[in-house]
């Protein structure tokens, strides 16, 4: 199956996944008590989305989340921006995620940098009753900010859930972010208290982050205490960095565990746009809305519970870290990762997951095409039987992408793509239980949101490539952006282009079968000649043309140019000469179309990507019309800020 055509069935849900599953116990505990008609994903979802008040309600009963106030109604306005969910609800997220009690396991945690650390439920509920106390000793009260400099580890999940049980507002950044990258996002909300560590190790190295902790706390005037994790050098860390409380020093003294009654809406962390070409949007999300969402996609979508344990390849600088955490929410252990996947070689995820015993094991397309390329069988290699879920996001899971795992993987278990964003920390689109998986497509529209793809003209299209918009409101929108009281830059964001629809960024066509295929950013968009192009379908192929292993296209549309450039990268020891250069307009002109084809090819090291992993195609676009380096990219907020060299290149040789 190396080569599988777009919409091959590669796998069929058992023909009992109505009563096996959650969700389709959930569609029958409806029919049963609201007297609905739901005999399929189909209907379900159209009722979801034009019952938003009886469907997010129901979702709230179904995993019994606790309300200290009721609310009024469930949605008091449903306009976009400004919907207004369950006003007059209070509640606590972090009440959800620990409410599971006893020695059974919690979290499971892995790490270059130290043995692996298990945390039951009542050392998890210990440990955030401490930290909360903690806190508090340093001044922490309800909207104050807790920023970290921290790493996917036990610890730095444990600070979260303490600030969110006082009603504290958390942000993190990860450890490997630039200081730079790192003040752009934290100063903007004035933390009071910064959790960091001392440094990390990757891939065999020892990383030392004490001097960029130095700069980062001289940058927040606002700070009043920093706790230091002891990561890389536990015993001379605290000696190394001044004026700090030790983790120890927080958790020293015991206390009860509570939890601050808050509003729905009230804030429970920052979250950050790339910052790839400029300040990072700081993008606030609610208590409520958060706890709604994730529990629905975890639990419902995902069909993720008790019995599994779910892991998922990310720093705590993504937003899949918070979906991640919210895992608790549902019952499930998590299974942390900290380091490095290509250490020694990228089996290092797979044999977590044999060694730990993973049933959902979450990453990227970026990664599985590397394990495609460098030939990997894990399935062959290593016991994996007890995985049950792939899930892939970050860019669009190409067909090939699909078929190696099944290949190399397992044939008997789901890959569930999944597309989404920061904007509102969760997928609009991916899998559900009930659907099979068809290679290089998204099964589905996750309930409860109203995903549409629409022409320029405003109007929904099936069977074409539109603008992904949202039509309806949904509970995990942002309730903010930092700083922007009037909600100026927030409507700028999304509202624009179609006035009262969200606007997402993203190309997609939503086949007649109800499956979505997401090809890439629209403000990346390959129009030459009227035939548009999505960027993630001309990387499929240029990708699979021996000898490329990397690639990254620009389009240079202006009034007086039409020019497609193509970066690629090689396989080590192979030249770009006149064969490859044939072999990728062959390629591109007999599976894309002829107007494809770039009319320039060079070669370069790497391509550039954001931290996250993802091709920054719109700032080299910007870099090679001549805009100044400093207003393209923050080089902090990159994964291989090195990369630019070659690019500059071009541009000065066209100087």
């Amino acid at each position: 199956m190396a080569e599988v055509e777009p919409g091959t069935l590669l796998w069929e849900p058992p023909a009992d996944a109505r009563t096996s599953s959650r969700l389709g116990r959930f569609l029958d505990r409806l029919e049963a008590s609201r007297g609905l008609d739901l005999p399929d994903y189909d209907a379900a979802w159209r009722w979801s989305v034009e019952d938003l008040a009886g469907f997010w309600s129901a979702v709230a009963d179904e995993f019994e989340v606790v309300f200290h106030d009721p609310a009024v109604t469930v949605l008091a306005d449903a306009s976009m921006p400004g919907a207004r969910w369950f006003p007059g609800a209070t509640l606590n997220y972090a009440e959800h995620l620990l409410r599971r009690t006893g020695d059974s396991l919690a979290i499971l945690a892995r790490s270059d940098s130290r043995d692996d650390v298990t945390v039951s439920w009542d050392d998890l509920r210990d440990q955030v009753a401490r930290a909360a106390a903690g806190l508090r000793r340093l001044g922490v009260r309800r909207g104050d900010r807790v920023a970290a400099f921290a790493p996917n580890v036990p610890e730095t999940l444990v600070c979260f859930l303490a600030c969110a049980s006082i009603g504290a507002i958390w942000s993190s950044c990860a450890p490997e972010f630039g200081v730079r990258s790192v003040v752009d996002r934290i100063r903007q909300i004035e933390p009071s208290v910064l959790l960091a560590v001392d440094g990390y190790r990757y891939g065999g190295k020892a990383i030392d982050r004490t001097a960029e902790l130095a700069e980062i706390r001289a940058a927040l005037p606002s700070l009043e205490g920093t706790v230091l994790l002891p990561y890389l050098d536990v015993e001379a860390a605290a000696d190394r960095v001044p004026d700090v409380l030790t983790w120890e020093a927080l958790l020293a003294e015991p206390a009860e565990l509570t939890f601050a009654s808050v509003p729905f809406d009230h804030p429970l962390y920052v979250l950050y746009s790339s910052g790839t070409t400029g300040l990072p949007k700081a993008i606030v999300h609610g208590h409520g809305g958060i706890l709604l969402e994730h529990v629905k996609s975890l639990g419902l979508q995902h069909d993720l519970g008790p019995d599994d344990r779910f892991t998922w390849f990310t720093t705590t600088g993504w937003m899949m870290w918070n979906l991640l955490i919210s895992g608790l929410a549902v019952g499930s252990p998590l299974v942390l990762f900290d380091g490095d996947p290509g250490h020694p070689d990228l089996s290092t995820l797979w044999r977590m997951a044999e060694d730990l015993e993973v049933t959902v094991f979450g990453t990227s397309a970026p990664f599985l095409l590397a394990c495609r390329r460098e030939g990997l069988t894990p399935g062959a290699d290593l016991d994996l039987s007890r995985i049950r879920q792939v899930g892939s996001t970050g860019a669009p899971l190409p067909p090939e992408g699909f078929a190696w795992v099944y290949d190399h993987v397992r044939r008997d278990l789901q890959v569930a793509s999944v597309s989404g964003g920061t904007d509102v920390c969760t997928a609009f689109v991916g899998a559900s239980p009930l659907h099979p998986v068809r290679a290089g497509e998204i099964p589905c529209r996750f309930l409860g949101a109203k995903v549409e793809a629409y022409d320029p003209g405003g109007r929904p299209v099936i069977g074409e490539r539109g603008e992904l918009v949202l039509t309806a409101p949904m509970p995990s929108m942002p309730v903010a952006f930092w700083n922007d009281p009037d909600g100026a830059a927030y409507r700028a964001a999304y509202f624009e282009e179609f006035p009262g629809i969200w606007r997402h960024g993203d190309w997609l066509e939503i086949t007649p079968e109800g499956a979505c295929i997401i090809t890439g950013r629209s403000d990346a968009t390959l129009n030459r000649g009227g035939v548009r192009m999505g960027t993630s379908e001309f990387y499929s192929v240029v990708e699979s043309v021996p000898g490329v292993v990397d690639s990254l296209v620009v389009h240079h549309d202006d009034a007086d140019t039409d020019e497609l450039v193509l970066f690629v990268v090689l396989e080590e020891g192979r030249e770009l000469d006149d064969d490859l250069g044939a072999a990728l307009a062959r390629a591109i002109r007999e599976q894309l179309s002829p107007r494809h084809v770039p009319d320039a090819l060079h070669a370069v090291p790497a391509v550039p990507r954001t931290i996250s992993g993802k091709k920054m195609e719109v700032p080299v676009k910007r870099l090679l019309d001549g805009a100044p380096l400093d207003e393209v990219v923050n080089p902090g907020a990159m994964a291989n800020p090195e990369s630019l060299d070659a690019y500059l290149a071009f541009v000065d040789a066209d100087a």
